[in-house]
């Protein structure tokens, strides 16, 4: 599964990589119309990223769509 998010601190992006250690599948990261995957369970690896835009979210783990669902909708009610 893919889902396209935005991280708006270094606290989001960090809560990913602790989200991701939880869980047995991979969880990987890559920029939008590129072909790098980022591997969301290392941390100095997700700062090879561009942060400022959006980012696809590449993961067969069904808690972590969910959880970023949830994340996404709680910033679109503050807005």
């Amino acid at each position: 599964m893919v889902i396209e998010t935005k991280f708006d601190s270094i606290a989001e992006i960090a809560g990913l990589q602790r989200m991701a250690q939880t869980v047995d599948e991979q969880v990987l990261l890559r920029a939008p119309q590129s072909n790098i995957l980022v591997d969301a369970k290392s941390f100095l690896g997700l700062f090879t990223l561009d942060f400022s835009k959006p980012v696809e979210v590449v993961t067969d783990s069904v808690y972590v769509i969910r959880q970023l669902e949830i994340a996404s909708r709680r910033k679109a009610a503050v807005r």
